[in-house]
């Protein structure tokens, strides 16, 4: 099983990107899928989730501004991020956590300038 991520790029301020995690092969037993966000010489950190009781929770930097999303045809998450700032600059990565093993895409990297 592969994550790909995709739809990071070059954006301004205010402006919105849709980033997805496409899924290669069968995943079973999923409990969560998650992003995790890089910025240049930071730790990687939690920027939302999608359990699979139907709850999605957000970090308090980007409640209100992203939202996860998934849609299991095409076995794809995704991350609508609206209203962002140059500090939501970062390598963006996808993360399906499972009762077996933890998946992780390669990331995709998202510039907002000011």
């Amino acid at each position: 099983v592969q994550l790909q991520a995709s739809g990071g790029g070059l954006v301004q301020a205010g402006g919105s990107l849709r980033l997805s995690c496409a899924a290669s092969g069968r995943i079973i037993g999923i409990r969560a899928m998650r992003w995790y966000r890089q910025a240049p010489g930071k730790e990687r950190e939690w920027v939302a989730a999608l359990m699979m009781n139907g709850i999605n929770n957000y970090a308090d930097s980007v409640k209100g501004r992203f939202n996860i999303s998934r849609d299991r045809a095409k076995k794809t998450m995704y991350l609508q991020m609206n209203s962002l700032e140059p500090r939501d600059t970062a390598v963006y990565y996808c993360n399906i956590d499972t009762v077996y093993e933890n998946y992780w895409g390669q990331g995709t990297l998202v510039t907002v300038s000011s």
